[in-house]
């Protein structure tokens, strides 16, 4: 792609200085992630680590959203370039996040959950704003989600972990803060100046230094098995089910019969 952009219309970057902020912005489907857009956010930690301009890049979103994670219908706006194949782990910013020797931060905004959380947690630091909230739906969709089971641990202890992925319930900030989801919390109206300042203060670091002590902790992380994910997304009945339960708001199937549930 030529100069910023990052071949989806919903994703945006803005100069400020040495700072790229990438802003999710998809208010008609509350910032749901296109193929696209994960391959955008990747472009936009390749443009910060390219770009002799730039030193680091923020990721944030619009109104009262961050990102809710995948759109399930996989559907692009128009003008957005087609994602060779569709989407694959290839396609997913979320290692790219991890690794960057550019720092990335999370200006969490809004709602954060599924692949929005996992671009949460895998920023150098996240601040989040008091109003935002927490959820990993994946399960309740009948989606395997390989990156939770291998890195959500090492952020929140395997007991926790295992809690918010099979219950899937939604929590506030101040939890997420508390158990090591995410680190920094501020009033909603600070939230830019918190970003910029976390940018600031990690800029301060020596680069090379820097590289080394994140490729060290990157390695508390277990494999993460994309092999039985995109299986399962291409060849069981379960994310087809979730995803028309989804779109026709009605319980899946494998719920079962006479158990009390809240209507979806």
């Amino acid at each position: 792609m030529d100069g910023d952009d990052l071949g989806a219309s919903a994703l945006r970057i803005e100069r400020d200085g040495p700072i790229a902020w990438c802003v999710i912005d998809r208010p008609h489907a509350r910032n749901a992630l296109t193929p696209a857009m994960y391959f955008g956010i990747k472009r936009a930690v390749r443009l910060v680590n390219t770009d002799p301009e730039l030193r680091a890049l923020i990721i944030t979103g619009t109104d009262d959203v961050f990102s809710p994670g995948g759109d399930l219908g996989g559907r692009y706006e128009p003008g957005d370039e087609r994602v060779p194949e569709g989407l694959s782990y290839e396609s997913l910013p979320f290692i790219s996040i991890r690794e960057s020797t550019a720092p990335v931060i999370a200006a969490v905004n809004g709602i954060c959950q599924a692949g929005g959380l996992l671009i949460a947690m895998m920023a150098d630091i996240a601040v989040v704003s008091e109003r935002a909230s927490f959820r990993v739906p994946e399960l309740l969709r009948g989606i395997i989600d390989s990156s939770y089971a291998a890195m959500l641990p090492a952020h929140v202890g395997l007991a926790t972990a295992r809690d918010l992925l099979l219950s899937a319930r939604t929590i506030d900030a101040r939890e997420a803060q508390r158990i090591g989801l995410i680190s920094r919390v501020v009033p909603h109206d600070e939230l830019r100046e918190a970003a910029l300042q976390a940018v600031r203060e990690v800029l301060m670091t020596a680069p090379e230094a820097r590289t080394h002590v994140k490729r060290m902790l990157n390695q508390q992380y277990g494999a993460i098995d994309y092999q039985t994910m995109f299986w399962s997304l291409q060849h069981s009945d379960e994310p087809r089910e979730g995803m028309r339960a989804f779109m026709e708001k009605r319980p899946p199937a494998w719920i079962p019969e006479g158990l009390d549930v809240p209507k979806p």
